[in-house]
């Protein structure tokens, strides 16, 4: 596993800008769950399965009191472009110095893969589910991109 984050741990505060320059935090999400999802890169196969599983169920995942957040190390230029490409509904953050993906672990971590990544800026697939009050509720550290939003409802 990436990370070390675990359920009930307190998810790492977080600052930076969206796809269209808005800068967000955890605190924005306070009172609401949150679908936080580190991905490796913009408009790749697998990253482009997962976020559109996400945009597809984005209604059912809001009816549950769910936002959804991607993360990767991308600028909001690339971001705009996957955003607009394939239509989704939520917004990306650009973790473009990858100090957000250090904090949950999904940069840096163990092993020939993640390292691989990490010295590409790339982040591992990491799902975080925070609950309303700003703690981990749960990690899924082996998202099935293709059914993902199916995997993040079950949770829910």
């Amino acid at each position: 596993m990436a990370t070390t984050l675990k359920p009930g741990d307190a998810a790492p505060d977080f600052s930076a800008k969206t796809t269209d320059g808005t800068p967000v935090s955890l605190q924005d999400y306070r009172g609401k769950k949150l679908v936080m999802y580190f991905y490796p890169m913009d408009d790749t196969p697998g990253c482009t399965k997962q976020a559109c599983s996400l945009r597809d169920h984005n209604q059912e995942l809001a009816a549950k009191g769910a936002a959804v957040l991607g993360v990767s190390t991308q600028d909001e230029a690339s971001h705009e472009k996957f955003t607009r490409k394939y239509k989704l509904n939520f917004p990306l953050l650009a973790d473009t110095d990858g100090a957000v993906g250090r904090a949950y672990g999904t940069i840096g971590g163990a092993g020939l893969m993640a390292k691989l990544k990490s010295a590409a800026g790339m982040a591992d697939r990491v799902t975080f589910v925070i609950d309303e009050k700003g703690r981990i509720a749960h990690v899924i550290d082996k998202p099935n991109v293709a059914n993902h939003a199916e995997e993040v409802l079950a949770l829910l």
